[in-house]
């Protein structure tokens, strides 16, 4: 299919101006549907565009009955292009922080306290999803979240402090300070909210949508993203899958195979599934290639007035797809902990790390470290360091060769190190330099990696996070020559099901590994 492909729609009527053509059951409100305001003359169509909109042969229009609103791609503003990077959560958890810091510009005399009060709540907020994506943003839907973890997070700060003070008065005088930071807080959050919503309004914010689906749910979700601004996306078409039940009520910009390629060409940052007979196989293949996967996944449940509790555009609900990558928080929070950890494991162990590298010299004479070229996240290669247990006969056979477990030319002091990945400890200087994490699928070599990736479906998978120094995977048995398929199964339930906690009992099975000499 060509990137560009032609857009067959309904034919829109002369009298409507925003591109949109309403079914006889409107909403009857009259109005521009692309207005804020005040009535904005139309986009004229390319030549292009104009040949595109020929009356199509009988058998394209959609088929009679169905009330629908087909629904043109239009352009993004210009701000937008600019502001892409942004989420909500870049200025709400700012203003949170400094909110709950407030008192500390009356008096020091809490502060720790004070501290403590922050990265409590701040903690609190992040696990009740207080900084997650929402489509539709309201103040007064947050509230009693808002007023419930303030509650809990101020109660066990005050609960420490009259144990730690017996002064009634201090514990007092601290409490007012607490009860005026939450206060504030909420009224932060609602000066960001409104914030939000305005900025979304008037284009300011906006993020390139695509549709996954052209039923009428699709072209529901495409009305009411061009009629609402207020939800911060902006329709660039839909793409097609096998099981649609009408492929003509929306204009299509490709189908389902081509979702990576044109997430990236039309600048993609949302996707939204509004096809519920899509494979779930197939959808989540796509959704998990390296492009897709850095988008924010939106599915609209076919299960209209039935209580929804989640999200919704309008009146169809609308759930968040768990990440099945790291980004936004998620992100720079584990990257904090492993500059955190490198750091201080680097410190820790250097005496260690001395006695490995006398050892490896005594062993192998000079040359205490190997640099081997490995795969890193998005397919990115970077030398890897360890301290060298044998040396290969060449590079072809350091590339290429599978296993040296067994091989002869491991040195007795090399096998230890290997028994217990001690030669592992050089890794802390690539993670301090962003090639690796702490935890995450492990590296490994150019040639396997694409021998792997043509092999097993979900192996490339393993690159939309970074590389590890240990992982999931290997605490779970599986080292040395143990089936692939495998491996790739466990690193990418690590990746799709991440937490911090996740990574600490990874560490922490990892010691365990290396104290019991569970190397290979």
């Amino acid at each position: 299919m060509s990137s560009q492909p032609a857009m067959w729609h309904r034919p829109v009527p002369a009298g409507d101006r925003d591109g949109t053509a309403t079914g006889a059951q409107g909403d009857g409100e009259g109005d521009d549907e692309g207005s804020q305001g005040g009535s904005r003359p139309p986009a004229l169509p390319s030549p292009a565009d104009r040949r595109s909109t020929q009356p199509p042969p009988e058998e394209h229009y959609a088929r009679p009955g169905l009330d629908t609103t087909a629904v043109l791609p239009y352009a993004g503003s210009r701000a937008s292009t600019r502001t892409r990077w942004l989420r909500a959560w870049m200025m709400t958890a700012p203003v949170d922080v400094l909110a709950l810091l407030a008192p500390l510009l009356v008096t020091q005399q809490y502060w720790r306290g004070t501290l403590a009060m922050t990265a409590l709540t701040v903690t609190v907020f992040a696990a009740g999803g207080l900084y997650r994506a929402r489509r539709h943003v309201s103040f007064l839907d947050e509230v009693p979240s808002l007023c419930g973890r303030l509650l809990a997070a101020g109660s066990a700060v005050a609960i420490v402090a009259a144990m730690r003070h017996e002064s009634a008065e201090y514990v007092f005088s601290f409490t007012r300070g607490v009860a005026a930071s939450a206060g504030l807080v909420i009224i932060g959050r609602a000066l960001t909210r409104e914030f939000a919503i305005v900025a979304r309004k008037r284009r300011w914010v906006e993020h390139n949508a695509i549709i996954v689906g052209s039923g009428p749910t699709a072209v529901e979700l495409a009305r009411l993203l061009r009629r609402y601004p207020q939800y911060g996306l902006r329709f660039v078409g839909c793409v097609d899958t096998p099981a649609s039940p009408d492929p003509t009520a929306l204009p299509l910009i490709g189908s389902l195979d081509d979702l990576d390629s044109l997430v990236r060409l039309r600048e993609c940052d949302v996707v939204i599934v509004a096809d519920a007979s899509c494979s779930e196989t197939s959808l989540m293949e796509l959704l998990s290639r390296p492009r897709t996967a850095e988008c924010d996944l939106w599915a609209a449940t076919p299960l209209w007035g039935s209580r929804s509790h989640g999200d919704h555009i309008g009146a169809v609900p609308v759930v968040s797809i768990g990440d099945i990558t790291l980004s936004g928080p998620q992100s720079a929070l584990k990257r904090a902990s492993d500059i955190t950890f490198a750091a201080v494991a680097l410190l820790l162990l250097s005496p260690v790390l001395i006695v490995c590298a006398v050892a490896t010299l005594i062993d192998g004479g000079p040359g205490i470290f190997f640099y081997q070229e490995r795969i890193g996240r998005h397919g990115r290669p970077f030398n890897i360091i360890k301290f060298r247990s044998m040396r290969p006969v060449d590079e072809h056979e350091s590339q290429t060769n599978w296993s040296i477990a067994h091989d002869q030319r491991v040195g007795p002091i090399g096998r230890i190190m290997r028994r217990t990945s001690l030669d592992e400890l050089p890794q802390l200087w690539n993670i301090l330099r962003g090639d690796m994490s702490v935890v995450g699928p492990r590296p490994e070599r150019p040639y396997f990696v694409e021998k792997f990736s043509a092999e097993y479906p979900q192996y490339a998978m393993r690159h939309r996070v970074p590389v590890g120094l240990t992982g999931l995977a290997q605490v779970s048995g599986l080292r040395g020559d143990t089936p692939i398929s495998d491996r790739a199964r466990f690193d990418n339930y690590y990746i799709e099901n991440w937490s911090l906690w996740l990574d600490v009992k990874v560490v922490l099975r990892t010691v365990t590994e290396v104290f019991r000499a569970g190397g290979r």
